[in-house]
């Protein structure tokens, strides 16, 4: 998962709308949006490394990762991120004590950040710095970076967000265009990550279409009053492959 936006109401009825897309090599094996034979997850799941980027439980639980962008510093014997999503949406932990306790261990692991949702709080770390953050009321987004690090696509995703819903009450299609945005930075805004100007520039937009990288999947989660909407509209190099929406039950408080 390289973007994610939400909006954190924690008082209200819908609490959490989120938004994310992931990008990734076309080549990698990947499962659609499905519930899991082996866990009680409502995810995606990468057939390589066997874990998710974005995912849900039955119990209302929520995690998504994105890779920390910095080539220098990658380790090809680092064990799967992916796994860490599975695992909070397995645990019975709090978002505070899963994400301490895993924040003494995150340096075994390539560069990441997790944002976590026990149905109570909405936290994250930042694994370079082992730093748990607790999130605010309100809009938040993190791409290849820090948390709300304004990097030029998450500026224009979390800015088109909070102008969409102070209009109305967004549809999916609304949600998905925001995500669908192939508009590039200028140069002069681009960050400097450790990778050649060009493909800087390709992956500054929120959609990225390359001929063997892209976003892979965009998503849309919203939690309401009776249960968890979730989408996702799924991609290869030629276009849309699927759109899957699954909505399950929030159990009885």
């Amino acid at each position: 998962m390289c973007l994610i936006a939400w909006n954190w109401q924690p008082d209200s009825p819908t609490p959490l709308l989120l938004i994310a897309n992931r990008d990734e090599f076309y080549a990698r094996p990947t499962a659609p949006l499905h519930w899991w034979h082996d866990a009680p997850i409502l995810a995606g799941r990468d057939l390589q490394a066997g874990g998710t980027w974005l995912g849900i439980s039955r119990s209302g639980r929520l995690a998504a990762l994105t890779n920390h962008r910095d080539p220098a510093n990658m380790r090809a014997d680092a064990p799967s991120r992916g796994e860490l999503v599975s695992a909070f949406l397995q645990t019975d932990s709090s978002a505070e004590d899963y994400l301490s306790a895993l924040a003494e261990r995150a340096a075994s692991y390539n560069p990441f950040n997790l944002l976590v949702f026990d149905g109570t709080s909405l936290m994250g770390l930042e694994s370079r710095h082992a730093r748990v953050v607790a999130m605010q009321p309100g809009i938040g987004a993190v791409s290849n970076a820090d948390f709300l690090t304004p990097w030029p696509k998450l500026a224009r995703l979390s800015g088109s967000l909070q102008t969409l819903l102070g209009q109305t009450d967004p549809s999916d299609a609304q949600l998905l265009a925001l995500l669908h945005n192939p508009h590039m930075a200028a140069d002069a805004d681009l960050p400097v990550t450790g990778i050649s100007l060009e493909f800087e520039r390709a992956l500054s937009a929120a959609f990225i279409a390359l001929p063997d990288y892209g976003t892979r999947a965009c998503s849309v989660v919203r939690y309401e009053p009776d249960g968890i909407q979730f989408l996702e509209q799924g991609f290869n190099a030629k276009g849309v492959t699927y759109t899957e929406k699954i909505t399950t039950k929030l159990p009885a408080s």
